[in-house]
């Protein structure tokens, strides 16, 4: 597949996934971006705004095998990788998997089980495989994990530990819909149920597994120029001496950007990055990396707003 046929791929993916969530658009860029780009995707948003739609008419747009766990503050870690039981008919543990052997994985409230459990999944994002009693369990490529919190609710949560936030490429703040969209939301959605399935709103499968490989074999094709890779060293590098921030980006947040650019790129057609690639990714690849200053938080600054002063701060090349 050339990189005409992903681009026209994605805008099919995005108008099939249109049918069930509406208003979402940047949120699905974001989604197919990090699938391209094997990485992961961070949530947040108050309830009711589609997380939990959104994600299962992406994995059923392309035809991937979607998994949920509510994360809650009595899960356990073998509640989510799974666990060896003994049967006594044969005399031999047997392997009861648990809900991450999916491929699409809504990790829904992530922030409210203990550090413990959300660290199971941190060999799984990273290494797309679980050790359970010695034995590493394979996930397959195609694994993806969107997990979900709530800003606005805070007691009894768990905060993400940098280890934890580090392994999601991308962290998205999803808003509320303007009027028009949520008009359209309630005419659309206010006859049916409560909770309309994908496939009820008409959501088909558009893709397999094999078309996604071809996709990410043509991603590694696009180039990235020495000039857009100075930008980006620059961009992250500013973060670190930026006054409102504590605590800047990391080198590996650079090679994240830089990977997500990759990515973007070729959604858009091109086989090559343009230093806008890098702006419109910067926020979401970048926020969750960062650490505000006190001065800052009492402020009401977000780590958003000050990423895009530093875009607008470093010069781009021409």
């Amino acid at each position: 597949m050339d990189l005409s046929g992903i681009e026209a791929v994605c805008r099919n993916l995005k108008q099939e996934i249109g049918k069930a969530v509406i208003g979402q658009d940047e949120a699905v860029d974001l989604l197919l971006t990090a699938l391209l780009a094997r990485g992961h995707m961070l949530l947040e948003g108050v309830p009711g705004t589609a997380k939990t739609l959104l994600v299962q008419s992406f994995a059923a747009a392309l035809s991937l095998d979607f998994g949920r766990i509510q994360f809650t503050p009595d899960l356990m870690t073998g509640d989510v990788i799974g666990t060896n039981l003994f049967n006594f008919q044969t005399n031999e543990f047997r392997l009861t998997k648990g809900p991450i052997f999916t491929q699409i994985l809504l990790g829904d409230e992530i922030n409210r089980t203990p550090p413990k459990t959300q660290a199971a999944l941190l060999e799984a994002m990273q290494e797309r495989g679980v050790t359970i009693d010695g034995v590493t369990y394979p996930l397959g490529d195609e694994f993806l994990v969107v997990a979900t919190q709530n800003p606005i609710e805070q007691q009894g949560t768990y905060p993400l530990p940098e280890a934890q936030l580090d392994r999601f490429l991308f962290k998205h703040v999803l808003g509320y819909p303007s009027r028009d969209e949520e008009r359209q939301i309630v005419a659309r959605h206010g006859t049916g149920g409560a909770t309309p399935k994908p496939r009820d709103l008409g959501v088909t499968p558009l893709i397999g597994g094999g078309d996604l490989a071809t996709m990410r074999d043509a991603v590694t094709r696009v180039r990235l120029h020495d000039d857009v890779v100075d930008y980006v060293v620059d961009v992250v590098r500013a973060t670190r001496e930026h006054p409102s921030l504590e605590v800047g980006a990391s080198p590996r947040a650079a090679t994240a950007v830089a990977v997500a650019a990759r990515a973007y790129a070729a959604m858009k057609g091109r086989d090559y990055v343009i230093p806008d690639d890098v702006k419109a990714l910067a926020a979401p690849a970048l926020q969750h990396r960062l650490v505000l200053s006190p001065a800052a938080e009492i402020e009401g600054l977000t780590a958003a707003a000050v990423i895009g002063q530093v875009v607008d701060q470093v010069a781009a090349p021409r």
